[in-house]
């Protein structure tokens, strides 16, 4: 007779297969984005005119900075929100053209404006409340929406008015339900950059109500023409995020953060104490010299050149496709209008094969269906031949679907 001690043994051993697993019901709908599926499968030699990511190096200062933190800094946690005097520099930052400026407790920093967009949605939105999204936007946005339990309503941005901002479709979708709305100027994925009209009627709209205006901002520094106003300026409830991806081509250093009135800044620091504790030390000391006048002349060069190889790329699409397309006046997006071959997905998929990479517009929302959004952040030489790669796959696409 086995002894009690035995049996329980017996009862304790592992199953000799593991158990299925059933995800939280809040990733039910969650899938890995289009621009990663297609970027996780292109083949070897593909030109990458799909992610949103300079190529440009790290600003020297910023580089010379963090070198001499790792050689003569202790390396240790920061407070949650960051270190006193980068927040600083950041309310100064964003404090041009506010009558009332920011202040250092009005800043968060946290792990690059991802995690400062979760924050937000996190700390903002509860189940059941609506969140106000431009359609197309940041795949990122709905999808953070359903996390939080939130229900995602869009307003147009026409692809038959070239993207832009549309005050009877904004006013139509809002409702006694709004708690946020979610602007982005310059726009991922149109590069659209709303006009001060267009953000002074959004604030008229909205004044006197309960609904907060999350702006995102991490292309505001890229931009074509006039620097692009802030929804802040008109709008005193209003959280902007940006950070240092795109303005300093820093997209691995995971350097963002919110800014906007201190009892929600409050709550979207503790957030981020859960979800990261603090953003790196050292990424936060060597961005300390992004604004300086050195950091921001580097903007500038970037800006400059960008705006060269947006020339390049509208003169390729004009030279070699005949097709039509909308060049935003921000961020470093065209959006190629090939709604005559069929849905954007398929098309994207297709064009893999002749070893380019683009993103489908449906995947921004139904106002981008029949677009591929295309990058121009890597070097013309890229572009031209990108452009071409895709003039090839769409003829051979065109006649494999006649």
């Amino acid at each position: 007779m086995p002894s009690r001690v035995a049996a329980v043994r017996q009862l304790r051993r592992p199953p000799t297969t593991h158990m299925p697993f059933t995800p939280a019901d809040r990733l039910r709908h969650v899938k890995k984005s289009a621009t990663r599926q297609l970027y996780d499968s292109a083949p070897a030699g593909s030109i990458n005119l799909g992610l949103g990511e300079p190529d440009f190096q790290t600003p020297e200062p910023i580089r010379a900075e963090a070198c001499r933190s790792i050689e003569q800094d202790q390396i240790g946690y920061t407070p949650n929100s960051g270190l006193p005097a980068l927040r600083e520099r950041i309310a100064a930052y964003h404090s041009e053209g506010l009558s009332t400026p920011y202040s250092a407790s009005s800043v968060c920093i946290t792990s690059g404006v991802a995690e400062a967009l979760f924050d937000a949605m996190m700390a903002m939105a509860n189940p059941g409340d609506e969140v106000l999204l431009p359609d197309p936007c940041y795949i990122a946005y709905p999808v953070l929406a359903e996390i939080a339990g939130a229900r995602s309503v869009f307003y147009e941005m026409p692809a038959a008015r070239r993207f832009g901002f549309d005050l009877a479709s904004f006013e139509r979708s809002l409702s006694d339900k709004t708690k946020v709305v979610f602007i982005a100027s310059p726009s991922n994925p149109t590069g659209h950059v709303m006009s001060s009209d267009d953000l002074s009627d959004v604030a008229g709209l909205l004044a006197g109500s309960n609904v907060w205006i999350v702006t995102d901002e991490i292309y505001r520094e890229l931009y074509y023409g006039e620097r692009p106003h802030s929804i802040s300026e008109y709008y005193p409830n209003t959280i902007v995020l940006s950070g240092l991806s795109k303005m300093m081509s820093m997209t691995g250093w995971r350097l963002g953060w919110a800014v906007g009135p201190e009892e929600v800044i409050r709550q979207i620091t503790l957030m981020h104490q859960y979800v990261s504790t603090c953003a790196s030390a050292v990424s936060q000391k060597a961005a300390l010299a992004a604004f300086t006048s050195e950091g921001r002349g580097a903007t500038t060069l970037m800006r400059e050149e960008l705006d060269r190889r947006r020339d390049v790329m509208v003169g390729a699409i004009e030279r070699e496709l005949g097709l039509p397309y909308v060049a935003g006046e921000g961020a470093f997006y065209v959006m190629l209008d090939i709604s005559q071959f069929g849905p954007s997905d398929k098309v994207a998929w297709a064009l893999l094969e002749s070893k380019v990479i683009t993103v489908p517009g449906g995947a921004f929302g139904s106002q981008g269906e029949g677009y591929l959004r295309l990058s121009f952040s890597i070097d013309g030489a890229q572009i031209e031949e990108g452009i071409r790669r895709i003039a090839s796959g769409l003829k051979g696409y065109h006649t494999s679907i006649e």
